[in-house]
């Protein structure tokens, strides 16, 4: 097979070529600081602030709303450790869920060797949160409740206006953040509407470039810096602000949100067709992802396969996915979304990640499956076993 089939869109995605184009004329024409004051300072301050304003239409807001980052990860630990820092009495409870993303999850560690008093919430078999255990752990020393709008790993979507009411009639003290870097540019999100404290966003998951993320801070919340310095990002946030990345990234999320519906609907058609044909050629394979998560994510274990040996088989073929989350370092991956989930080893062990985009087409969906079709065969009798 000659051409590429990408199918790690929830790594990364592949940047539009307009933003690759907008980035190298900011870079080339636009390259002083925002903060001088001089005429190329003011220029880049004004380019910051409308890519700003793009970020805040998108997600229905006012941009003094918007803090840019270097990333989700980045935004995740300032929603979460910079919300703490600057409300040391809000209470020593804290909560989020078993399926987190890694820079959630390790900010939790953290807090827990500090005193904090930490809850994981259990998902059900789809990878959905209890909201029955959420009820019975709430108290007014709750503080923080930080939860994964869709799951990296499955897709999973979380039920957040529901965790909002419930919040409210229970410990209306507590401040909500969610990370919605696999949601936002994907799904219609409105912070406010939901009554969202604090969201984090990603550009690089959205066609944008790398390096820049961004976090939604509702109004009057407030918020003690993670990195200090010079005060930029209104003190939030120190340090030179990556002009060039920030307007890739606006341009980014204005042209994603401009074709959503359609995007939407391209890719959930690419995800039924992939589904059915997975179900009907492969007996053993087991879809992970539940019916109505994300269409964008599809998680499915072949059984007594190792996950790494089939990526890499694909890859000879030009076809690339993912284990699962790409943000562990290479790490040997062992599903901790999975294994809450109550999925057991062989299919853990065995499990892909198909992470599409609207980019993709059914041709590429098709040349997949006839991929796994010559490969799952020939792995099979290499581990001594047969499908």
């Amino acid at each position: 097979m000659d051409r590429e089939i990408y199918l790690d869109n929830s790594a990364t995605t592949k940047p539009y070529d307009e933003v690759i184009e907008y980035i190298a004329k900011v870079s080339r024409e636009f390259y002083g600081n925002p903060s001088s004051l001089h005429t190329k300072g003011i220029e880049s301050e004004n380019l910051v602030k409308k890519a700003r304003g793009q970020i805040a239409e998108a997600l229905k807001t006012d941009s003094k709303d918007i803090c840019f980052t270097s990333g989700g990860t980045e935004s995740n630990n300032l929603a979460i450790l910079g919300y703490l820092k600057a409300n040391p009495r809000a209470g020593k409870h804290v909560i989020t869920s078993e399926i987190e993303h890694p820079s959630v999850l390790e900010v939790y560690k953290q807090l827990a060797q500090e005193g904090y008093k930490v809850d994981y919430i259990p998902v059900d078999k789809d990878g959905v949160i209890r909201l029955d255990f959420l009820k019975d752990i709430v108290s007014a020393d709750t503080s923080i409740i930080s939860i994964i709008h869709t799951n990296n790993e499955t897709g999973a979507i979380q039920p957040i206006e529901e965790i909002c009411s419930l919040r409210k009639k229970l410990c209306p003290n507590a401040v909500i953040h969610v990370d919605a870097v696999q949601a936002f540019g994907k799904t219609l999100i409105n912070p406010s509407t939901c009554n969202v404290d604090l969201m984090s966003i990603s550009s690089h998951k959205i066609h944008g470039p790398k390096g820049v993320g961004g976090l939604y801070i509702r109004k009057g919340l407030r918020l003690k810096p993670v990195l200090i310095g010079g005060g930029q990002e209104s003190a939030l946030r120190s340090g030179t602000e990556n002009v060039p990345g920030i307007c890739g990234f606006g341009l980014a999320a204005e042209i994603i949100f401009s074709k959503l519906d359609d995007n939407y609907k391209i890719t959930n058609e690419l995800r039924n067709h992939f589904v059915k044909r997975v179900n009907d050629t492969f007996e053993d394979a087991v879809v992970n992802s539940p019916e109505n998560a994300s269409p964008y994510i599809i998680n499915v274990s072949f059984p007594n396969l190792k996950s790494e040996v089939l990526l890499h088989h694909l890859e000879q073929k030009n076809i690339y996915v993912s284990t699962g989350s790409a943000c562990s370092s290479r790490k040997t991956h062992h599903s901790h979304v999975l294994k809450a989930m109550g999925v057991s080893s062989k299919y853990i062990d065995g499990a892909i990640r198909f992470s599409l985009s609207h980019t993709n087409n059914i041709c590429e969906m098709d040349e997949t499956i006839e991929a796994l079709k010559e490969i799952i065969p020939i792995i099979s009798i290499k581990r001594g076993g047969k499908r």
